[in-house]
């Protein structure tokens, strides 16, 4: 034996190689056929953006991913000579993603383009490949995206606010905004004391000569503290109200916002969530004062579908990386892609995430109507809650599933996998929990029957289609004509609603698509009869496992 290879211990084999870069709009069937289900032909002139952004968030933005998740923001309070800066320091990485992002409109592509068919859906494609390749800068993206229908209440605002945040480009300096080439928007609502309850607020806002307002209190989620502007909620004297609160005055100084720390959370670790107080610190009113919860009413219902983007998009890349690995490891003498346990847990992930990608993009399409179709625009109000509920709820189970299929290197933090499961829990938090989510079913349910009618006339338009999905249409409507107990089933009836819907977008999904039928009847047969357990790969031995997992696949093109 030489000297060279007297150490050489064993060779790597039986293990896959790095995934290559892939274009997340061009080399995904699933969710192409997701999108251009509800995309008219107005934007279809426009398919290059998407595929350009695909590109690059299959590649570099990948990249930048890792490096701003790996680097997580650093709070320095104050300068070296001990002036207040309550500046918040971002990996390069974190700009770039911005940047990229705002460039290619993942923020403003619904207001840019506002008034024409499709444009929330357009957007909302955008929003999911951004996702898959980095979820924390998605925060501040939501946002700032969201924002719009509330500040346009701010009757008193410049005008130059809402056009640098439809039409600004990535700006991270300091400035004032009248300054800046463009404006990202934070939000600041929950208390220490209060939470999802934001009526228990106890910021003050005291109104001034001049029409501003002077706001002293705290913030328990600032998110994120380095945007342009925030909008909160503080008690006037005419009740709660929403304000926007710039981060630097016009005249070039730090607005009276103390940043008390950033928060140590489970995931999301690009962006920074902090603590703030207000010490006198300066705002605007937005809307009328008494009136805060209606004025954010629009921003939350576009937070919410956001979550649904988010978690579908995580469950999407999830599955990629599973996938991916049992096509290139070898157990028991063969691949584990071909063995018939592994294939059924494929199958069952590949359909739980097409039908988590059908609905977000079919509530994106009520979202797109809201104002011109009374049908979309009810079936929003109902669909945005149920699915943020459900979508959100079943990722942390499905992320966790697919990293299983990894074995041990699935949880090994060289593998972005365990980023995934940290992140997976995150939208089903955030703009209200799953309780806040059926509480809000229920309300809409009692306050506005029209949202009744509107889900009922969705899901009938596929009845006669597949037999479990007929007869679990007439258990939901006997369920929601019993009135007892409502609030104690809540989480039961939302659960259901909310696979009716799915069933529903895949089936209509697969009226023009072929490829799709597989998935359609197999999530009725699986989800709606009760023909499979409470885990993932308890499908039928009838399911056609080969088919429905070649639609999850990308084709690495």
């Amino acid at each position: 034996m030489t000297s060279s290879n007297r150490f050489v211990t064993h060779v790597v084999e039986n293990q896959p190689s790095i995934p290559v870069p892939y274009n997340l709009w061009r080399d995904d069937a699933l969710l192409r056929v997701s999108v251009n289900q509800h995309l008219p032909p107005s934007h279809q002139h426009d398919e290059g953006l998407l595929d350009r952004y695909g590109q690059l968030a299959g590649d570099a933005l990948m990249n930048h991913g890792e490096l701003a998740n790996q680097n997580k923001p650093v709070f320095h309070a104050f300068d070296r000579y001990g002036r207040r800066i309550d500046d918040v320091h971002f990996h390069p990485s974190y700009h770039a993603l911005m940047e990229c992002a705002m460039q290619h409109n993942v923020h403003n592509y619904s207001w840019k383009h506002e008034g024409i068919s499709g444009a929330h859906t357009f957007r909302a494609a955008l929003m999911y490949m951004h996702y898959q390749a980095e979820s924390g800068t998605s925060c501040p993206l939501t946002m700032t995206h969201a924002a719009i229908p509330a500040m346009r209440y701010g009757k008193s605002l410049p005008p130059y606010y809402l056009d640098k945040v439809i039409n600004g480009v990535y700006d991270p300096r300091s400035l004032p905004a009248s300054q800046k080439n463009g404006l990202t928007i934070g939000m600041g609502m929950t208390e220490k004391q209060g939470g999802s309850d934001v009526r228990r607020n106890t910021t003050k806002a005291t109104k001034q000569a001049d029409g501003s307002y002077r706001i002293v209190g705290h913030k328990f989620f600032f998110s994120a503290p380095m945007c342009d502007a925030h909008l909160i909620l503080a008690q006037a004297e005419s009740g709660l109200s929403c304000f926007l609160l710039p981060r630097v005055l016009e005249e070039g100084t730090l607005n009276n916002v103390r940043i008390q720390r950033l928060k140590d959370k489970l995931g999301d670790w690009s962006n920074a969530s902090s603590e703030v107080e207000f010490q006198d610190a300066t705002a605007y009113l937005i809307g009328e004062e008494g009136r805060g919860v209606p004025v954010i009413i629009d921003m939350v219902s576009l937070t919410r579908l956001d979550c649904m983007i988010g978690s579908s998009a995580l469950m999407r890349q999830s599955l990629v990386h599973a996938l991916h690995h049992v096509s290139h490891r070898d157990a028991f003498g063969k691949t584990l892609i071909n063995q018939p346990l592994m294939q059924n847990v494929l199958a069952d992930l590949t359909i739980e995430c097409a039908a988590a990608t059908a609905l977000t993009m079919r509530v994106a399409k009520a979202v797109d109507s809201t104002q011109n179709d009374s049908h979309e625009a009810a079936l929003a109000r109902l669909a945005t809650a149920i699915g943020k509920y459900w979508i959100c709820k079943r990722t942390p189970e499905f992320v966790n599933e697919a990293q299983e299929c990894l074995g041990g290197i699935g949880y090994v933090e060289e593998n972005p996998m365990p980023r995934y499961y940290r992140q997976a829990p995150l939208n089903s938090i955030w703009e209200g929990s799953g309780n806040v989510q059926c509480l809000d079913v229920l309300r809409a349910l009692a306050k506005e029957p029209n949202v009744k009618q509107a889900l009922f006339s969705e899901l009938k338009t596929q009845v006669g289609k597949n037999k479990h999905y007929d007869i679990h249409l007439g258990k939901l409507l006997d369920e929601l004509s019993n009135t007892q107990n409502m609030e104690t089933r809540s989480r039961y009836l939302t659960e259901q609603m909310a696979l009716a819907l799915q069933a529903c977008s895949l089936l209509a999904t697969s009226l023009d698509n072929d490829a799709f039928k597989d998935i359609a009847h197999t999530f009725c047969e699986s989800r709606l009869s009760n023909a499979c357990g409470f885990a993932f790969g308890t499908l039928p031995d009838t399911t056609p496992f080969e088919k429905i997992i070649a639609l999850g696949q990308v084709s690495y093109a």
